[in-house]
């Protein structure tokens, strides 16, 4: 595979520069077929700051990734949904987590993670 990215244009680095933040790729994983409120977002995923979720969706939601829908009521509420190139992304998110579930069981390592395998099959 040759690859000249420095060149500009790479699919490889554009893939990685949209989920490649963080907790980006959690995000996707558990907005996959649902919405979601932000405080369930952060009951999932706990490890990220509330700082940095917010930071993590808006770039998501900048790349047309997701979609934050706020409904006018008090107290405020806001959704997160994916978008259709979102969803898109289902077949890289189960590849990364089969990828990653045989690295952990040949290095005899547990899996501890928010990431259910059965939500996306």
């Amino acid at each position: 595979m040759n690859c000249a990215c420095s060149k500009g244009n790479c699919p490889v680095d554009a893939t990685i520069n949209l989920i490649g933040g963080k907790y980006k790729a959690l995000i996707l994983w558990h907005l996959t077929d649902r919405t979601l409120r932000f405080g369930e977002l952060h009951k999932l995923i706990p490890q990220a700051t509330p700082k940095m979720l917010t930071q993590q969706l808006r770039e998501l939601e900048d790349d047309h990734l997701v979609t934050r829908t706020v409904y006018a009521v008090v107290p405020p509420k806001v959704e997160y949904r994916l978008t259709q190139a979102g969803e898109s992304f289902r077949p890289i998110l189960l590849a990364m987590y089969d990828w990653g579930q045989t690295y952990l069981t040949e290095k005899g390592l547990e899996i501890g993670c928010s990431m259910e395998q059965h939500h996306l099959r």
